[in-house]
Order: C-alpha cells, then sequence, then structure tokens
C-alpha cells in the first residue's frame, strides 16, 4: 500500500493533440475502497479505527478526532496515523474525502438485508426482480405514445441505412440487440458504441438515413453530441430514452418512459426490460410496415439455418 500523500486539484488544463487546450478532471480518489483494500497493511490499533469508520461512515463524518478514538479504543494521535497511513494528509483531509465517496457511494454500503425491501425470507430478490420487470413493461405500455411509435416504424422502414448509438454497459448492449431485431427484416442497419466512431458515423449520413440513440439518463453528451451531427446533415433521429432530457429534444421521433428504480443495489436496473420493450415494438412495428419483404427475408434466414440443423418451426430465429 503506498504511504505517500495523495494531492488533488478540481481541474487542471491539458493540450490536446491539435495544440488546442482541453478541461481534464482530476481524478478524486475512493476513500472508502483505499481503506478496505490497505485493510491488513494497518497496524492493528488502525484496524479498530477502519473497523468503526466502515460500520458506520456517516457517523465517523461527523464525530470529532476523540470521539473517533474513543469508539475505536485508541488514542487520538492513531486516528490521525491511521489517516495518514492510507494517504490522506490528516483527519480534516480524510473526512473530506470520506464525504466525496459517500456522495455516490452511500446506498452501497448499507448491511446485507437493509434495502432489499421485499419480506420473502428465502428468496429476497424473487419479488424485486419479477416484480420490477412487470413494472416496467407496464409503464411502457402506460407511457408509451402509440403515434411515436408508428413514426419510428415510418422512418425505419423508408430508411437508407440505420445507425444506431449507444454507450455504457446497458445502452451499448440495447443498441446491439437493436441491431439484430432489425436486420433481420432485411433493414441495413449496424450498432455502435465508441463515441469517436459515433461521430465519424454520424458525419457520414445523409437525407433519408436514420440514427437511432439509446440512453438511460438523456444526457450522455457524446450521444446527443453525434445525434446533433447527424440532424445537420439531415439524417432522421429516434431516441429510446427518459422523457424531457437533452437526447430527447435532439431527435425527430421520441420512445420515452421513465421507470423510478427500487432502492436494491443488487438487483439489475428495470429500465432494461422497459427498454427491450421498447425496441421490440419497434422493431415488429417496422416489420408489419415492411410487410413481405420483411417475411421474404425472414424466411431466408430461417431456410439457411434450420437446413444446417434439425429443429423445430416455431424455434426462435437464428438462436
Amino acid at each position: 500500500m503506498s504511504q505517500g500523500r495523495m494531492r488533488t486539484s478540481p481541474r487542471s488544463k491539458a493540450s490536446e493533440p491539435g495544440g488546442g487546450v482541453a478541461e481534464r478532471v482530476t481524478h478524486i480518489p475512493d476513500i472508502i475502497s483505499l481503506v478496505k483494500d490497505g485493510y491488513r497493511d494497518l497496524r492493528p490499533a488502525e484496524r479498530r479505527v477502519a473497523d468503526v469508520v466502515l460500520d458506520d461512515v456517516e457517523a465517523a463524518i461527523a464525530a470529532s478526532n476523540g470521539e473517533l478514538a474513543r469508539r475505536a479504543g485508541v488514542s487520538e494521535p492513531t486516528v490521525t496515523r491511521f489517516c495518514r497511513a492510507i494517504g490522506c494528509e490528516g483527519v480534516r483531509d480524510f473526512k473530506l474525502r470520506l464525504a466525496q465517496s459517500l456522495v455516490v457511494g452511500a446506498l452501497y454500503l448499507g448491511k446485507p438485508g437493509t434495502d432489499a425491501g421485499h419480506q420473502a425470507p428465502e428468496l429476497p430478490y424473487w419479488s424485486a426482480v419479477f416484480g420490477e420487470a412487470h413494472r416496467a413493461i407496464q409503464e411502457t405500455e402506460r407511457q408509451l405514445d402509440p403515434a411515436e411509435l408508428q413514426k419510428a416504424a415510418d422512418l425505419i422502414a423508408g430508411a437508407r441505412q440505420i445507425a444506431v448509438f449507444g454507450l455504457g454497459g446497458s445502452a451499448s448492449a440495447l443498441a446491439q440487440e437493436t441491431q439484430y431485431r432489425l436486420f433481420r427484416y432485411g433493414v441495413a442497419v449496424s450498432a455502435h458504441c465508441d463515441p469517436y466512431v459515433m461521430r465519424m458515423t454520424a458525419s457520414t449520413l445523409k437525407p433519408r438515413d436514420v440514427v437511432i440513440a439509446i440512453s438511460a439518463t438523456g444526457r450522455t453528451r457524446e450521444v446527443v453530441e453525434a445525434v446533433e451531427i447527424a440532424r445537420q446533415y439531415r439524417a432522421a433521429a429516434i431516441c429510446v430514452t427518459a422523457p424531457d432530457t437533452d437526447l430527447a429534444r435532439a431527435c425527430d421521433v421520441r420512445l420515452t418512459v421513465a421507470v423510478p428504480e427500487f432502492p436494491d443495489t443488487l438487483k439489475p436496473t428495470a429500465l432494461r426490460f422497459a427498454f427491450l420493450t421498447l425496441i421490440d415494438l419497434m422493431a415488429t412495428a417496422t416489420g408489419y410496415k415492411l410487410g413481405g419483404s420483411a417475411r421474404e427475408t425472414l424466411r431466408r434466414i430461417k431456410y439457411n439455418v434450420q437446413i444446417r440443423r434439425a429443429g423445430k418451426e416455431m424455434e426462435p430465429l437464428g438462436d
């Protein structure tokens, strides 16, 4: 474990390759992880301080040096040594960094069972996952504007090509899923999850091309900017996102849904089910719009897949 002091400044300037100056945000160390990862390297008395801090982070932030020492059963200088051992300048610096870590980490520091919210004694996650999935689909059905869905299908069915944009662990997978749903109807579609490739792709688009942009928050700057570039060249844009967001405002057609998340940190986000439903509806509406040409493409795929292996007619297509 490093014993050096950590110094950070909120922002600094860095030169870009082209000679310009870019604003760079300096990383703020996650002090909670530093305490956990460096626990074995601490002296026994310092470990007692670490135990007190990790047991109740909010209380540790509010406590005085003397109070922390009393709770840990150590001297006040030991608390100071603990703070320096994990790379802080002292108690005050440690508490500042601890508060910064807590800004995004409070929900994840609860003890097991304190945030499940469901009382099934053997499988507390059962109701959480199924219940949230059901609710997400119901909210999608309630909130989705059928007229917007039909506009999306019309644009996709008449497009020369489709580019799907999505960043991050969820949206990138959903972008790929959108490609898989649409190419089966004979639509020329490609998914892009790299921000630079998205900008480059958007720059090549023309009228009759369509962008489908996916973002859970609707605030992902790289996605919004790529959409704005595409529209600059008169491509149309469809979004799958939250309502009243930057992305929604940037697009021609808005497939939006808001699904409040239940505060169970171990459960995957329920919004995925809502977005998958939106994507399935959009793809199916496109298939109906294309009609015979979509059915012929599906027939070709099924024929060339099934002649290579035994299978039933109604098995998933191309699985």
